[in-house]
């Protein structure tokens, strides 16, 4: 209450201060008075020099307010002596589309575009409606507008980034590389391209647009390292993506940087190698901690070294008993040494831990089809899971396999695509052809086998599957 008359008191002393006008506004509109903001937000948009930033600010200044709908009609109201103004069915447009009025931000938004074409303030915003209506309306809008204005950075920055929210990056990149060369250029969007590029393995690409942000002074160099030593790893070239990793300092990206090198060390040197480096890192949360627990049991898994995975796991479980992901862990790490009774026992203490944790529901469930015992528990365990985490294609793979164990081969088919169909993972491939091939479907489950050989022939669980009925 004391500003509000303070701001009242600047603005009777000062009638014509605009910072007074603006001050008193704000905080008339913040007390929910609306009735007694008006006069002073029409002072504010009366002064020429102030009247398309006051537009432009409005809806800023109403944004707090409940009712949507009153807002739209006082913007309608303080708009409608500037017919001419852009700004003034800017604001239209901003207040209708908060007040879900698509048709009068749209309508508004025309007359704007009339009274100054190639407004990118506008379009842009333009682009913001139309998304609520369907992301390829946005898209096209975008499209259209650049082609007539090819110079308007703003409006290819919003254009780009639809595009990568809507997956399309190879069309967002060439968009972004119009944007490096352009005034709206920075190291920001050189990082952009070289993600983008690393995403569709151009490698090549990738480096020389990292290297050209570093160059131009990215903000976070040690993310850039990061990238460039992913991007070394993808070119084969372990050398040198060792040697990004090195220049991580410690921060924010360091103890990325070093899980990224234990990776290159274990494939290089041996398991050991790695996990001594990764065990000298001092001064880690307890998070961090569960980070290199569980790099270091992956890295010894790679290396088939199961059982010293197992023993790293308890000694893990015991130190940090209320991880869920540790449990987890361990009971996978348990299986794969064949003690069924451990990873059983922890998979149910998990649950009991974390009655929302549905990867703990789906191992226990698919390892008991695995195993075609208890398949009936197994159903409700893994229906469980995907009640909880409805789009795991992994959850998916086991309620197919439960399926198919209790010989229902339609409903096993139905959800082994499914999950393929999202992940081509190759133990899902060798489950779909087996349901497939029971099934009546071998000429599909033949092709299925040999796409998933192609690109991972060294999974076990896949070459014994189609070993098992090519024979």
């Amino acid at each position: 209450a004391m500003a509000l008359q303070a701001a009242a008191l600047w603005t009777e002393l000062d009638p014509n201060s605009t910072e007074a006008q603006q001050a008193a506004s704000q905080l008339l509109v913040a007390s929910g008075n609306l009735k007694d903001a008006k006069p002073q937000i029409k002072k504010l948009l009366l002064k020429e020099d102030t009247r398309a930033n006051g537009f432009l600010y409005l809806n800023t200044l109403l944004s707090k307010q409940k009712d949507k709908q009153e807002v739209l009609e006082l913007v309608q109201e303080l708009a409608k002596p500037y017919p001419k103004l852009p700004e003034a069915h800017f604001a239209i447009a901003q207040a209708a589309y908060f007040a879900d009025k698509i048709d009068i931000a749209k309508a508004a938004l025309e007359t704007a575009e009339k009274h100054r074409p190639g407004w990118e303030t506008g379009a842009q915003m333009h682009g913001q409606i139309l998304f609520k209506e369907s992301p390829d309306k946005t898209l096209a809008f975008y499209k259209a507008f650049l082609k007539k204005y090819p110079n308007a950075n703003e409006v290819r920055m919003a254009y780009a980034k639809t595009l990568v929210s809507q997956k399309k990056i190879q069309e967002a990149k060439p968009e972004f590389i119009k944007l490096v060369d352009s005034a709206k250029g920075s190291p920001e969007v050189s990082a952009v391209v070289g993600l983008l590029s690393l995403e569709s393995a151009e490698y090549q690409m990738a480096d020389q647009y990292f290297e050209q942000a570093l160059k131009a002074g990215f903000k976070e160099p040690e993310q850039l390292y990061l990238y460039l030593g992913r991007s070394a790893e993808k070119q084969k070239n372990d050398v040198g993506a060792l040697s990004w990793y090195d220049k991580i300092q410690p921060g924010q990206f360091y103890l990325d940087g070093r899980i990224a090198a234990a990776n290159v060390i274990a494939r290089t040197k041996s398991a050991d190698a790695a996990i001594t480096m990764l065990d000298d890192i001092n001064d880690l949360t307890i998070e961090q901690q569960i980070l290199v627990i569980q790099t270091e049991a992956n890295l010894l898994s790679q290396a088939k070294r199961h059982q010293d995975a197992f023993e790293l796991m308890q000694k893990a479980v015991n130190n940090l008993p209320n991880s869920a992901e540790l449990v987890y862990d361990y009971a996978m790490t348990a299986e794969r040494v064949g003690k069924l009774e451990i990873m059983e026992e922890e998979l149910y203490k998990l649950i009991k831990m974390r009655p929302d944790y549905a990867a703990a529901y789906n191992a226990l469930g698919y390892s008991y089809a695995d195993r075609n015992i208890k398949l009936v528990e197994a159903k409700t365990l893994v229906e469980t899971a995907l009640k909880l985490s409805p789009d795991d294609h992994y959850i998916m793979d086991s309620l197919g396999w439960v399926y198919f164990r209790l010989g229902d081969l339609p409903n096993a088919v139905e959800y082994l695509r499914k999950a393929y169909q999202i992940q081509a993972d190759p133990e899902i491939a060798a489950h779909l052809g087996e349901a497939l091939w029971k099934h009546g479907q071998q000429e599909e489950a033949k092709l299925i086998w040999e796409q998933a050989l192609k690109a991972h022939p060294e999974n076990d669980v896949l070459v014994a599957t189609a070993k098992k009925f090519k024979s």
